[in-house]
């Protein structure tokens, strides 16, 4: 009896064994569909592409447009609209090969395209922020700056599909910089219909992967499939949802919760809970990026090197690094980081080894030369956008400061505000960031050109430096090129206009069900890649 009984049990046992092996294996498999649903830490000022600057922004608008080059996996620059290039024998000259392919909305996508969209983003009343980034190409400043007409850009329509166009020096990152959302093309058809107002949801055409169907303020921006993209059949997630909210203790509960499937950045003092609680999900990696203070050197008394040498040297960025953040950050004493292509050793400040007690003291006999004493402190307003990690650095900072009879009262607003009212120039200092736009070090210096503008936040004008500059961009020697470059930091660095405080490394939580997330240099992620299983 007990044997009759056993022969059905351990079949059933083993029938049952193998349809779990079945089910967790087919579960574990990326499937075509579903939506991907991002944190990306700020509310985007547009989703124009000549009107972004932001890495929060970036994460929208670069899979809803497509460059003449774009991002893989790694973030290193393939083909997008551009199938191929040729380059000249002086590097100065690059003729591109386009695709056959349609804007969303069926329209031919043509070389013209182009020439529109570059034109564009450099004319003075688009106001485009970041339009000093293609000034490599001839003309571009001229017309930017209002001495030139558009169509002496030497951008170039060859035919509908061949483009042409010609650089002021040669630029090893060129191709690189094509990726970057300022080379995006816009559509003349809907500028021309709609005005400002084309990138309304109802109204916004794209050549990327996916296309705007709504966008909430300080809620979320959600996209769908473009299927008219030309490889839209590779394309897993069917829609993405970009949550903009900047509380990162928040998103983290979202994300906890399962409401998140990816997080682009968490409060770092959340790291030893993180790493025994979710390792999986919590991905650290060196990023080419710079964390940093700019200083309003054209309002007194920043005016004076001596305030500024005093209240970087005041900073010890080991502790901030070591015992604030605890997430591997690099103490910084360089504007550009470590690792950077062609510029092997980046020019430190001279007291970098200088112990601190010590530091504190030149910082106070500074302070004092400049006139500064117990008696007539100098006193000023920090700002920085919302975050657990800039408030808790800030806090470390001003107290810092307070050591060497400094007295910094702290201010606090959301990414867009903060970000406008440095451009604008209205701050004394600030809190800021900068994430390399492609891998060279000209892309963090032109920061402190008086050229650059708007993102020169703290409006810094030398002009040596500015010289130095310039000769690098037209000097195709490689070696000579970075010994120019390395002079203009190290003056930079004498003069402090800026404060490095730290070299980032990417901080993210991605869910173990995303698939195709891959941690790169300068964390960029194109969500057509991406995958849930």
């Amino acid at each position: 009896m007990n044997s009759r009984i056993k022969t059905p049990v351990s079949r059933t046992i083993a029938v049952l064994a193998l349809f779990c092996a079945c089910f967790f294996m087919f579960t574990t498999v990326a499937v075509a569909g579903g939506t991907l649903r991002v944190a990306t830490m700020g509310e985007p000022a547009s989703l124009d592409p000549h009107k972004v600057s932001g890495t929060w922004e970036n994460y929208v608008v670069g899979d809803m447009f497509i460059g003449l080059t774009t991002e893989n996996q790694k973030s290193e620059p393939v083909p997008g609209v551009a199938t191929s290039w040729k380059i000249s024998d002086d590097g100065m000259k690059y003729t591109f090969m386009l695709r056959k392919s349609v804007w969303s909305d069926g329209t031919p996508f043509t070389a013209h395209d182009f020439v529109f969209s570059m034109r564009r983003i450099l004319l003075p009343e688009t106001a485009a922020e970041y339009a000093s980034l293609l000034y490599i190409i001839k003309g571009a400043e001229a017309i930017n700056t209002g001495k030139a007409k558009p169509e002496t850009l030497a951008v170039k329509a060859i035919d509908d599909y061949t483009l042409e166009i010609q650089l002021t020096g040669p630029a090893p990152y060129f191709l690189a910089l094509l990726t970057h959302y300022t080379a995006y093309p816009v559509p003349k058809h809907v500028i021309e219909k709609h005005g400002k107002l084309w990138s309304k949801p109802e109204n916004m055409v794209v050549n990327g992967p996916y296309k705007l169907v709504e966008w909430i303020p300080n809620t979320h921006v959600k996209l769908t499939k473009n299927d008219k993209w030309w490889d839209s059949g590779s394309l897993s997630l069917d829609d993405l949802t970009f949550y903009t909210q900047e509380d990162r203790a928040a998103v983290q509960k979202r994300f906890r919760a399962g409401e998140i499937d990816v997080a682009m950045d968490f409060a770092s003092d959340q790291i030893d809970w993180l790493r025994k609680n979710m390792p999986d999900e919590t991905r650290i990696a060196p990023y080419m990026g710079v964390y940093y203070y700019p200083i309003n050197s054209s309002v007194e008394p920043f005016t004076d090197v001596r305030v500024r040498q005093a209240l970087s040297m005041a900073i010890n960025r080991k502790a901030i690094v070591d015992k604030v953040l605890k997430t591997g950050e690099l103490a910084a004493y360089s504007f550009v980081p470590p690792g950077v292509a062609y510029y092997d050793n980046p020019a430190e400040v001279t007291w970098k080894d200088m112990p601190f007690g010590e530091r504190q003291k030149k910082a106070k006999a500074l302070l004092a030369e400049a006139g500064f004493s117990p008696d007539k402190p100098l006193e000023f307003t920090l700002r920085y956008n919302t975050s657990e990690n800039h408030k808790r650095i800030a806090v470390a900072v001003v107290s810092m400061w307070k050591a060497i009879g400094v007295k910094a009262e702290l201010f606090n607003s959301e990414v867009k505000v903060h970000y406008a009212d440095l451009k604008q120039g209205d701050f004394q200092v600030a809190r800021a960031g900068w994430i390399a736009d492609y891998n060279d070090a000209q892309n963090f210096l032109y920061l402190l050109e008086t050229r650059t503008g708007p993102n020169n936040y703290g409006r810094y004008s030398n002009p040596e430096y500015d010289k130095l500059m310039l000769e690098a961009e037209v000097t195709s020697d490689l070696q000579k090129r970075s010994e120019l470059m390395l002079k203009a930091e190290s003056l930079a660095m004498r003069d402090q206009p800026v404060i490095p405080i730290y070299h980032y490394v990417s901080k993210n939580l991605v869910s173990t069900k995303v698939q195709g997330f891959v941690d790169n240099p300068q964390d960029i992620h194109r969500w057509r890649y991406v995958s849930l299983k």
